[in-house]
């Protein structure tokens, strides 16, 4: 069994508008590519890619983020706050509250562990 894999570039994926009940502004739709899934190990890796818009995060898992385009704020319940464009990354840790604002069309390469 190899331990190399190369994964496969984005194909086409199905845009989907954020749930309701999470929505603070716009009307943002995402995508997902998901490149690598390890249900064993509890890992998945992939892309994404958001409209303009605002909305309500909570995470349970683990996530590494790479902006690739565009340009995105994560604001904490707790008034933490990162903004991020191209180029610059971050990780998000389980429990946390807050909200993600897609201020441009963006894409991230994304890596989560559960």
């Amino acid at each position: 069994m190899s331990h190399l894999i190369k994964l496969p570039q984005a194909g086409e994926a199905v845009w989907e508008p954020i749930a309701a009940e999470k929505l603070l502004s716009g009307l943002p739709q995402t995508r997902t590519w998901v490149h690598y899934d390890n249900p064993a190990a509890k890992l998945s890796a992939g892309e994404w890619e958001a409209t303009v818009g605002k909305w309500r995060i909570a995470y349970g898992e683990w996530e590494y983020v790479l902006v690739i385009s565009g340009r995105c704020v994560i604001t904490g319940d707790d008034g933490t706050r990162i903004a991020a464009g191209p180029g610059e990354s971050f990780v998000i840790e389980p429990g946390f509250t807050g909200t993600w604002e897609v201020s441009e069309p963006m894409r991230k390469h994304w890596v989560i562990r559960e």
